[in-house]
């Protein structure tokens, strides 16, 4: 599928869908919560299909309504014997938390999903569930991955590039027999390991780390309580909305933000300040707006890698010289982030230079219509389509069918 973006200004109120992370963290601590719970305004998007699906093979009831989902849990241990293989589709944050979850039970479950999960490795979660007595099969950390507990507990020691391969183990840890002990030498995306922890604080399960989060010990033998209540909107998705309006100028207001929630994305309007832009809050609603320069800068990425994309594409229309940097692991997601977005913005006539960690982008440049390739990743496709708004010309994006991912009403909302 392709779409054509033809340049012009979003002006008026967009609602931000919800979050995909507080979707299925919350769709997993449901499934493993002994009842029914439900939750309301959730996100509808390719990802959250997988998450259901997976939910259901492991046992799970899934009623999914108009406005809200309703789960009847299946507790602890996870004894459904008929799982099938699970296909997670797209859906990373599916595969890595889903792991651990289905290691609780004692009978093997498979991982599979489409070519870009058959090239995201999951050999640090492997390892780590190894070291905890879950039986183990793959081929170098990739699927099809076969898991199979009982969780023993034990001390292991995990490197996490991504957030998700330790918001895997503390979701499931609380309810293995024994104490888990896991040491993290390298944590890149703390904001979401914070949302994880949230979930736990909120369940009232006991669990200490240190103060730099290096290290962290689950007792154990607790049990989740239903989840209910309205799924916090996305500021990753926000995030393209938020882009548009600071290329374009002209008031934009978003619908539904919770600026006191702990997603690490929101730092994106403290940045669009600092690059010129107007902020204004107004309980759950933000009208962003710009009259003067758009501005470059310096943006630390490693807790916010999703905003790669669109910041890569702000800081191409931005005067003056601008880093994203300390954002590696943005090369492990759907695509090579960093590599993708170099070549992308290069193509459209942007002067972008990749670096080890990041981009060196020298911005003020015009950037033209095309056709480009997005990558087969939502958030690239996303980005690009913010892009063409202020481009010469139209940008057509092959691969769009993408956005639906996170964001299913992205292209409507492009007319706003």
């Amino acid at each position: 599928m392709y779409t054509t973006v033809i340049p012009h200004t979003l002006t008026g109120t967009v609602a931000v869908p919800a979050s995909k992370s507080h979707t299925i963290r919350r769709l997993l601590c449901a499934l493993m919560t002994e009842g029914r719970s439900t939750l309301v305004d959730p996100l509808d998007s390719l990802d959250t299909r997988s998450c259901i699906h997976m939910c259901r093979a492991l046992g799970a009831s899934v009623t999914v309504c108009p406005d809200r989902i309703i789960v009847e849990g299946v507790g602890h241990p996870i004894d459904n014997t008929h799982a099938q293989a699970i296909d997670v589709g797209n859906s990373g944050t599916t595969l890595f938390l889903g792991l651990a979850v289905a290691s609780l039970a004692s009978f093997p479950v498979t991982f599979t999903g489409d070519s870009q999960i058959h090239r995201r490795s999951a050999q640090h979660v492997l390892d780590a569930l190894q070291g905890l007595g879950v039986k183990v099969s793959s081929s170098n950390g990739y699927v099809p991955i076969t898991v199979q507990g009982p969780w023993h507990g034990g001390r292991v020691s995990i490197e996490c590039p991504t957030s998700q391969y330790l918001s895997a183990l503390l979701l499931a840890a609380p309810c293995a027999s024994a104490v888990t002990e896991i040491e993290v030498p390298l944590l890149n995306e703390k904001p979401y390991v914070a949302m994880t922890c949230n979930y736990l604080n909120n369940q009232n399960i006991p669990y200490e780390h240190t103060e730099d989060w290096s290290f962290f010990r689950i007792p154990g033998g607790a049990s989740y309580k239903a989840i209910n209540g309205r799924v916090p909107a996305d500021f990753s998705s926000a995030a393209f909305p938020a882009g548009a309006a600071a290329l374009g100028g002209e008031p934009l207001t978003l619908e539904g933000l919770d600026y006191a929630d702990v997603q690490g994305d929101k730092i994106l309007f403290q940045w669009l300040e600092q690059m010129g832009c107007t902020v204004q809050w107004n309980g759950q609603k933000v009208t962003v707006s710009r009259h003067g320069t758009l501005r470059g800068g310096t943006f630390d990425l490693n807790a916010v890698p999703d905003l790669v994309p669109i910041m890569a594409v702000l800081c191409a229309y931005a005067e003056g010289e601008s880093f994203l940097t300390n954002v590696r692991h943005a090369r492990l997601k759907e695509t090579d982030r960093i590599a993708s977005m170099a070549a992308i913005l290069t193509s459209l006539g942007a002067d972008c230079e990749e670096l080890s960690d990041g981009l060196h982008i020298h911005g003020g440049k015009t950037l033209h219509g095309r056709t480009v390739d997005g990558c087969g990743d939502h958030r690239i496709v996303m980005a690009v389509a913010i892009a063409a708004l202020k481009a010469t010309e139209a940008i057509t994006i092959t691969g769009s069918e993408a956005a639906s991912v996170t964001y299913p009403g992205f292209w409507e909302m492009l007319v706003v």
